[in-house]
């Protein structure tokens, strides 16, 4: 078997029949030589400094600064002090790590103090909240052990790759971005099918950048007695009158049946988190077997709780990354550039062609502009985008340089719109 290496995207070495596993590690190895030797290696750059608006990176064994649109950290918190402070407290507090899973030791009491924070946070019941190591296992986790043959997941197309992992034992449908027809249609054929029926939305989808029709969705959801998850990793702190996410915009805070989120975005640490109601919660905190196998946060993620405190505390970061939100989309919108429909901090410029893409690439990285370049599977075959992050980090002269290296390139390659 021959695959284009010109065309090809990682998704195409998962398997290839005929090859085992050594044999497909080759093949993929010579991709990843070709990718190297056209300058197109925007993944995996090593960083020698910390998550900022800027960046160091090796490259070639030289380090360079790079003006970064890569990292999540809306709010800037992993810089913080305050956020370093109490992180380090809580390392001389308790040492480094916690040597255990929640079931056999593992559980502190700054653990439960996190807990009644983030429910505290999103104004919900204390004994809601399920603690997991990663945004992406408290997906999986969380579905894997609700979700079996009996039931089924109905997802929307745009949802992250965690949340088709955890409806890897059960029944899935999927529905068009945002599509409620779709939706409505498939909630009537399932009405009386399946034992559990949970529809699963994200409030801000990670690569078109936009929102759910949350409150429209909560609805017909309620109306075909179903549930409703929700994951607002990259709405909490960016959306919202008080930064509580895309939820607290639509009225759903306390309505809807499961919450998830990570501790990786705004607040600039590690883990990712559950709220469901107390009996839900309790079931997952001894069924499922990501979190009872575990080992829980280290004592350092008592600086997610400073992060949370500084969400009120200190407005000013969610102010700033709006003014700077706004100003790069505004400035790529008057290049002709195609931002799509965001409305978050998530802002791609759709390429469509994917060789045309990783050129983009190639050269923003040049001009010391470093983004990512997303293909298939993250985005239809011929939806290829550069995709860009906004922190309140980012400074104006960050902002005017990488339009003014969007425009150069523009003029070379013809990326506006037509």
């Amino acid at each position: 078997m021959g695959i284009d290496f010109t065309t090809a995207t990682f998704k195409d070495f998962e398997n290839i029949p005929d090859y085992d596993i050594a044999q497909r590690a080759e093949y993929f190895y010579e991709f990843l030589d070709h990718m190297k030797a056209r300058g197109h290696m925007n993944y995996r750059l090593k960083n020698t400094s910390g998550t900022n608006a800027t960046l160091n990176i090796n490259i070639a064994d030289q380090d360079k600064e790079y003006i970064s649109f890569v990292s999540s950290d809306y709010l800037g918190f992993t810089q913080h002090p305050k956020v370093k402070e109490a992180a380090i407290e809580g390392i001389e507090k308790y040492g480094t790590g916690t040597g255990a899973s929640p079931l056999i030791g593992g559980y502190f009491d700054y653990h439960n103090i996190l807990e009644k924070r983030i429910s505290q946070f999103f104004g919900r019941n204390e004994d809601e909240v399920v603690l997991f190591t990663t945004g992406y296992a408290a997906n999986s986790a969380t579905l894997q052990i609700l979700m079996q043959k009996e039931d089924i997941a109905i997802l929307d197309m745009g949802v992250h790759a965690s949340v088709h992992e955890g409806c890897a034992f059960t029944n899935k449908k999927t529905f068009p971005h945002n599509n409620l027809e779709a939706l409505e249609h498939i909630l009537k054929m399932s009405e009386s099918m399946y034992r559990t029926k949970l529809v699963i939305i994200d409030g801000v989808y990670s690569q078109e950048g936009d929102t759910s029709h949350a409150k429209e969705i909560y609805d017909l959801v309620k109306k075909y007695n179903a549930y409703l998850m929700i994951d607002d990793a990259h709405g909490v702190g960016v959306l919202g009158k008080t930064g509580r996410g895309a939820l607290e915009d639509d009225g759903l805070l306390d309505k809807v049946d499961f919450i998830t989120g990570t501790s990786s975005k705004t607040f600039g640490n590690l883990g990712g988190y559950v709220i469901a109601n107390k009996k839900i919660a309790s079931f997952l905190k001894f069924q499922s077997r990501q979190h009872i196998f575990s080992v829980t946060a280290p004592p350092s993620s008592a600086g997610i709780v400073k992060a949370i405190d500084l969400v009120d505390e200190e407005p000013i970061w969610k102010e700033k990354l709006w003014d700077n939100i706004n100003y790069l989309k505004k400035g790529l919108d008057d290049l002709g550039l195609d931002t799509g429909i965001t409305n978050s901090a998530i802002i791609p410029v759709k390429i469509g062609d994917q060789s045309k893409m990783w050129d983009i690439g190639r050269i923003l990285i040049e001009n010391g502009v470093y983004t990512n370049p997303i293909m298939y599977p993250a985005v239809p075959r011929k939806d290829a985008r550069i995709r860009m992050t906004v922190t309140a980090r980012h400074e104006k002269e960050h902002l005017d340089k990488t339009l003014n290296v969007f425009d150069d390139i523009n003029k070379k390659m013809h990326i506006a719109k037509k």
